[in-house]
């Protein structure tokens, strides 16, 4: 189960963190992810934290202000924005799956557990 919080409304170029708990055992084999949805617009991949090898990898509109991390101890992942944007609003989710190979991981669809979305909303 994954539980997401962090969001709400900030002024473009501000920041935001945003952090996804994940109930259950320790896993550090299983990847993390964070997508977002505007309204009216699919679900895009924004970042995602890989297995074991913890290679990161980021959407371009993204790379270089958000920045994906995680705490294994505590079971988050969380989500660093910086130099917001109005285009970054949406509604963000976070996404887990134990067996992704690499190729899937920006689709939606290959990821078996998400959590409840969180509201970011930036204001121009």
């Amino acid at each position: 189960q994954l539980q997401a919080s962090g969001g709400g409304l900030v002024q473009a170029g501000g920041s935001l963190r945003l952090s996804c708990a994940r109930s259950g055992r320790t896993s550090r084999t299983i990847t993390m992810a964070w997508f977002r949805q505007a309204q009216g617009k699919e679900r895009e991949f924004v970042s995602a934290d890989f297995r074991s090898s913890r290679a990161t990898y980021y959407a371009d509109s993204v790379k270089g202000r958000f920045t994906i991390s995680r705490d294994d101890a505590k079971n988050t992942v969380y989500l660093q924005m910086n130099s917001l944007k109005p285009e970054d609003t949406a509604v963000y989710y976070c996404a887990a799956d134990q067996h992704l190979i690499l190729s899937a991981i920006r689709t939606p669809d290959s990821y078996d557990y998400w959590g409840e979305g969180t509201l970011v909303t930036v204001s121009s």
